[in-house]
């Protein structure tokens, strides 16, 4: 009973004196992202978006790869690129609604441009076009704003 007693004793010892642990921070290091695009930039991505729904439009694959992010090429198929030219008009012509950055599911944010038809006063049919820094396009998606 002894050896029990003392055995107990010791557990208890060591468990009175273990170190707590106060908690682990993990800190993402995030960029900094400017509130707004600058002008330069605006015109650079608006004319590589133009450049793409002209080439979406002749059907011109060499010229859309060009246009497209190295990490979007491999998986933008035929069959991907024919869903974007039904998911909106092509022939119609395009203004800028609105641009800014798209927040992605990891936390980072990226370039975008929302798109409306010219002429069309309600905006509901935006089409918004996400990119890389350097201009090249990650995506496009065509979607239905509501008021």
């Amino acid at each position: 009973m002894k050896k029990i007693f003392l055995g107990l004793t010791l557990l208890a010892a060591q468990l009175m004196f273990a170190q707590k642990v106060t908690g682990v921070k993990v800190e993402k290091v995030q960029k900094e992202v400017p509130a707004q695009l600058t002008k330069e930039k605006i015109n650079l991505y608006n004319d590589n978006f133009m450049k793409f729904v002209e080439a979406l439009k002749n059907s011109d694959r060499p010229s859309i790869d060009v246009l497209l992010s190295d990490k979007v090429k491999e998986i933008v198929t035929d069959d991907v690129l024919k869903k974007v030219k039904e998911g909106f008009d092509v022939n119609k012509k395009l203004d800028i609604l609105k641009t800014g950055y798209h927040k992605l599911m990891d936390g980072s944010s990226l370039p975008s441009i929302n798109y409306k038809y010219a002429g069309d006063a309600s905006s509901k049919e935006v089409i918004m076009a996400v990119f890389e820094e350097d201009g090249k396009i990650l995506g496009v998606m065509p979607a239905k704003k509501n008021k």
